[in-house]
């Protein structure tokens, strides 16, 4: 089994948000909503995802640009968005994922995710990255 399978399978057994295999093969599970655990691992230590593999249950724009500049080998999403998939594609990260949606929704459900819609065209991901761990 690949370690990409291990953190997939822990992500969808124990109802985790996110799932990382650190470089060094810990594996750690986490359980906040959103981007907030991949923001308190990017803080801690900005290079502690480096050739990194995570599963995701959402991966949006934002998440994808993140995980991209920090390094991230490979990524299992449950849910990708449309707008995820050309930053993974442009940088050479291999991804898997089960459902492919057009945008990440807001939290009420109503319409787009916040964030997504500031930054679904934006060209730089070095932007979203350093203004998302600004926050």
């Amino acid at each position: 089994m690949t370690n990409l399978e291990k953190v997939k399978n822990i992500l969808l057994e124990k109802n985790a948000s996110l799932v990382v295999c650190y470089k060094d093969g810990t594996i750690k599970e986490y359980y906040q909503d959103r981007i907030k655990d991949i923001k308190e691992i990017l803080k801690q230590d900005k290079d502690s995802l480096n050739g990194a593999i995570i599963a995701d249950k959402v991966i949006g724009k934002v998440a994808a640009s993140i995980l991209t500049v920090a390094g991230v080998k490979e990524i299992y999403a449950s849910v990708i968005s449309r707008f995820a998939i050309p930053v993974l594609e442009e940088n050479n990260i291999r991804y898997e994922y089960d459902n492919k949606v057009e945008y990440i929704k807001n939290k009420d459900n109503t319409g787009m995710c916040l964030m997504e819609n500031k930054y679904k065209d934006e060209k730089d991901i070095n932007v979203v990255y350093n203004e998302m761990l600004k926050l």
